[in-house]
């Protein structure tokens, strides 16, 4: 059973920090660099970051788990359960704040014949500031990685 439950923590880590960089960093920028439509490709770009979000959710529960079993309450006081806890936090923030923010901004836009240049600087201003959170979510997930070669020995 031990196997089994090392071999889905190292499933969970991949598939959560993979996501992270192949659809933040390899997909959406092909998606706008290749659909002519700057809209579709937004939209397509959304809904991959929306499920990424869930399985990086998903993935932090079963995370969370199994250092809790593994480790007990010295996994408090390693780094591998808050890179964990603080990347489901951000995770978080981004798939229940900033991204239905982001879509009532599009919806606002939408409203309009064009976008308003008040709408356009706010979605571009939440845009930043979801790319940063992104970024840092991308950065700690790489820390994870590191703590989790050596955690497992």
């Amino acid at each position: 059973m031990r196997r089994l439950s090392e071999a889905l923590y190292l499933f969970a880590i991949t598939l959560w920090i993979g996501g992270l960089w192949v659809i933040g960093y390899l997909v959406a920028p092909v998606l706008f660099a290749n659909l002519g439509d700057r809209q579709l490709a937004g939209m397509v770009a959304g809904k991959l970051f929306a499920l990424i979000g869930w399985i990086g959710l998903g993935a932090a529960a079963y995370l969370v788990v199994f250092l809790l079993a593994r480790h007990g309450v010295r996994a408090l006081r390693g780094a591998g359960l808050w890179l964990v806890l603080l990347m489901a936090a951000l995770a978080a923030a981004q798939l229940f704040g900033i991204q239905p923010l982001m879509e009532q901004l599009k919806l606002a836009a939408a409203a309009q014949e064009a976008m308003a240049s008040v709408v356009r600087d706010r979605f571009a201003a939440w845009h930043g500031i979801s790319s940063i959170v992104y970024l840092i979510q991308s950065l700690l997930g790489l820390c994870l990685l590191l703590w989790s070669g050596r955690g497992l020995r």
